[in-house]
């Protein structure tokens, strides 16, 4: 028989357990409650403490028991507030279809007069957000391209697809503090400026540094970035080094910068929306028109901030239809007085504004605008026997790669009437092309011996499996300059006037050439050289003919837009045309030329040659039947037409009748520039 108590169901047994329950401290130690210990509450050290010779911590006890204040509340003074209100009503309402016709004409506004009348935009009368600015007209550009023609897609940039989505203008509602009529004439003689979420303000603030999380973050994203290809023929780094300290009191340069930061961000996270970059691009734009009226403007900082505006651009999902800037730019270096001779921020602007040019000019096949003769660039060859001036070399090189790029936007379409006008034609054009070849060859003979590899490594010797050799080349305008001159060496192997591409003499230097583009930019790590690097694959990987190969590129085509978020697509499209890729159906494999025996390509020793620091092996100098070869630009399609001047710079002067600012354009009474960049 068991008792209740024993069990513990019964009293007895209810008392043990309420006894045995243990109490919570209340006024214990901190070091016992870190330790998680019960505390027996001793003063002034417990317990636990004394036995493992610790401090005995001790907290303020608390008592919120107590609420009585020394001094109860009162209610201040009534005083009169002056309360002004903002009524944003018709700038919303003017976002939808008919939404302004429910208000009433507004009377003219009496501090108006007080506006210099010098200053007019050709902006549409009803005042819209700066949300919606990419649907206003903003003083057109004139002679950029026909209407008729389709959007080519873009040389350097192309954004990801998923987000080129039609800008929504009721997607927020967001306004400039100050519209275009109240901005003084005075804010355009370089005053301080102000915080850049006030937009187009008349407020003066100097700027020592930037405070902004967003700017901060937009601008490291432009040095780190945008900075970086631009300044790749630069060695004084001015965009991504110097001007940004500039841009503190300039603010139309300071809001180009964050516009092409804050582009670049959208083109790699999709969580940043378009709309900040579109902002900053308005602002500057509308400094930039501002000064282009005032006859005594800065030309230093206007043609700075324009190319600029020309790389966001460049950027942009819809180049050719919001290319505000791209002629501007060309006009405003010409206006500077800037060319090859130029120094300083002339040279680093007018270098960005050519390489673009050409990068452009070899995807379309296009003539180069600003004739390479006129550039005033020294071209004498002599051996170099000092190092450090690769950016010298580097220019040369350009220089030659637009004569070449000239050169083919102009093979004849058609042939002459008579054969004898056409034997003279072709020996003119093969003696053309010859001087082209030579000057490729002196210059790889005497640019200095940095503008070398340091390495080269064939395939089967890279623990990279990849299918090309890997070239190493240090500096990085040496990257560029090497990438151009393979380049160019491809397009003369191609576009030889009375020697086919299929001869084995062309083929052999077609192929070369275009393996070391693709080794260079397979092993390269500078996201620097990634503008140059594109364009020169893509040209290069037209030759390949090993599926291998030609995945490989596409791989290397992947890696960069992951890297950079330039949309790449249209490469893909292409390549694959020319490849001849029929996707329903699995290729059979590549067969191997018979003219390679199994062992050399075991090692690809037949098709890599080693590299070659002299003079590429002459040309045969056997008797050569003057044939005409069949043109090798690319088909026209929905684009502009290949072999003509570049549509886009082709009236990018301020002298011609149909030049670029047309609606507020006004002649500075000095061309001489003005700002000094001392830093």
């Amino acid at each position: 028989m068991t008792s209740n108590g024993v069990n513990g169901h019964g009293p007895i047994g209810d008392g043990m357990s309420s006894s045995s329950k243990p109490k919570r401290v209340r006024t214990g130690c901190l070091t016992c409650r870190e330790r998680h210990l019960k505390c027996d509450e001793g003063m002034p050290h417990c317990q636990n403490c004394r036995k493992s010779s610790r401090v005995c911590k001790r907290g303020i006890r608390l008592n919120f028991i107590d609420t009585q204040v020394q001094s109860p509340p009162y209610l201040l003074p009534p005083v009169e507030w002056n309360v002004a209100f903002q009524d944003e009503s018709r700038e919303i309402a003017s976002e939808y279809k008919g939404g302004l016709g429910k208000y009433a004409v507004l009377s003219p506004d009496p501090d108006v007069s007080q506006v210099d009348p010098t200053l007019t935009f050709d902006y549409p009368a009803t005042a819209a957000p700066a949300s919606s600015l990419s649907h206003q007209a903003l003083p057109p550009i004139q002679g950029i391209l026909p209407e008729s023609y389709d959007d080519p897609p873009n040389i350097i940039f192309e954004p990801p697809r998923e987000q080129q989505q039609p800008h929504n203008p009721h997607h927020h509602h967001h306004t400039h503090s100050a519209t275009e009529s109240t901005f003084s004439s005075n804010t355009l003689q370089g005053t301080p400026y102000g915080n850049s979420e006030n937009g187009l303000n008349g407020e003066e603030e100097q700027r020592e540094y930037l405070n902004n999380q967003e700017e901060v973050l937009f601008m490291q994203v432009f040095v780190e970035e945008v900075g970086l290809w631009m300044d790749s023929m630069d060695p004084m780094k001015h965009f991504s080094r110097l001007l940004p300290f500039h841009s503190l009191k300039e603010p139309m340069l300071l809001n180009a910068f964050l516009a092409c930061g804050a582009r670049h961000l959208t083109l790699v996270n999709p969580t940043y929306h378009e709309d900040k970059a579109l902002h900053y691009y308005d602002t500057a734009t509308r400094w930039l028109l501002k000064s282009l009226q005032n006859p005594n403007r800065d030309t230093v900082i206007c043609a700075t901030t324009a190319v600029i505006l020309n790389v966001y651009e460049i950027m942009s999902e819809r180049a050719l239809q919001r290319m505000n800037h791209i002629a501007g730019a060309r006009a405003l270096i010409k206006e500077c007085g800037w060319n090859a001779r130029s120094t300083g921020i002339g040279a680093a602007c007018f270098w960005l504004n050519v390489g673009m040019e050409l990068l452009s000019c070899l995807h379309f096949n296009w003539q180069v605008a600003w004739d390479p003769d006129d550039w005033g660039l020294d071209m004498d060859f002599a051996r170099e026997q000092e190092n450090g001036k690769e950016e010298v070399w580097t220019y040369r090189m350009v220089y030659i790669v637009a004569k070449v790029a000239n050169f083919r936007a102009s093979i004849p379409r058609f042939s002459e009437s008579s054969p004898r006008e056409e034997q003279i034609r072709l020996q003119k054009r093969y003696e053309q092309w010859t001087k082209l070849k030579q000057m490729m060859d002196s210059w790889n003979e005497n640019i200095p011996r940095t503008m070398h590899p340091m390495a080269y490594l064939y395939p089967y010797q890279t623990t990279s499996k990849s299918a090309f050799p890997e070239v190493w080349l240090i500096k990085r305008t040496t990257i560029i300059a090497r990438l151009f001159y393979h380049t160019a060496m491809v397009l003369l192997a191609q576009i030889n006037p009375v020697m086919s591409i299929d001869t084995e003499e062309m083929g052999e230097m077609q192929k070369q050439h275009a393996n070391l583009i693709c080794g260079i930019v397979a092993h390269v790590k500078d996201r620097g050289v990634a503008s140059v690097a594109l364009r020169s694959l893509a040209i290069a990987a037209e030759a390949l003919t090993v599926r291998r190969e030609q995945e490989e590129v596409l791989q290397i085509f992947e890696k960069i837009s992951k890297e950079t978020g330039w949309r790449i697509s249209f490469v893909f499209k292409e390549l694959k045309e020319k490849w001849c890729w029929d996707e329903a159906r699995p290729q059979p494999p590549p067969q191997p030329p018979q003219q390679i025996p199994n062992s050399a390509m075991l090692h690809s020793t037949a098709t890599l040659q080693p590299y070659q620091y002299q003079t590429q092996t002459p040309m045969s100098t056997q008797p050569i039947t003057l044939q005409p070869q069949p043109s090798t630009g690319p088909p026209s399609g929905g684009r502009p037409p290949s072999g003509i001047l570049n549509p886009m710079l082709a009236t990018a002067d301020f002298s011609m009748p149909k030049h670029p600012y047309q609606t507020v354009y006004v002649p500075p009474n000095s061309l001489t520039p003005q700002a000094q960049f001392n830093y």
